[in-house]
């Protein structure tokens, strides 16, 4: 038998041995899978310069406000000096006709908000929006309302009050 150490010296004086064929094999394998002919370049385009033209407008990473338009007192504008109605301090969504009431040739409609019942009669103010009740009918009541717009403008609109249903009224305490 051969002592151990002589193998071990066998075995690394094989690995520098003039022909390694399993690396010959290996790079000649590898020459036969690569392909022969290499694609063109496509064609560059050339290149075309884009002209700004927004040097003037706002920049739209920067915070601003609207310019409200100031009014110079002419036009349509509620009367800010009045003294405000009861009726005026709900939304007019919560507010609800619930009937009419007759007493000589007035009308007035009953009109209930928060729990409380409340006698109105064409002219007083309801509604948050300055709403002027213009008629009083058995159906509802309509109104002239006075809104701003985004511009600072006034502008009428006309809405109504309609008269709640005996089908609304069982589901609703």
């Amino acid at each position: 038998m051969r002592p151990l150490s002589f193998l071990i010296v066998g075995a690394i004086l094989s690995g520098c041995s003039d022909e390694p064929s399993d690396l010959k094999r290996f790079v000649t394998e590898q020459e036969k899978s690569l392909p022969r002919r290499i694609d063109p370049l496509p064609d560059v385009k050339p290149f075309e310069p884009f002209g700004y033209e927004g040097f003037d407008l706002p920049d739209p990473f920067k915070p601003r406000k609207l310019a409200v338009k100031q009014n110079d007192g002419g036009g349509l504008q509620p009367d800010l000096n009045r003294r405000k109605e009861p009726l005026e301090a709900f939304p007019l969504e919560q507010l609800k006709m619930v009937g009419t009431l007759q007493q000589g040739s007035e009308v007035y409609a009953l009109v209930k908000a928060d729990k409380t019942l409340y006698r109105v009669k064409k002219g007083n103010y309801m509604g948050q929006n300055f709403g002027l009740i213009t008629e009083i009918t058995e159906a509802e009541v309509k109104l002239k309302e006075i809104v701003q717009d985004g511009t600072g403008d006034w502008a009428e609109r006309i809405s109504s009050l309609p008269l709640l249903e005996e089908a609304d009224k069982g589901g609703r305490k």
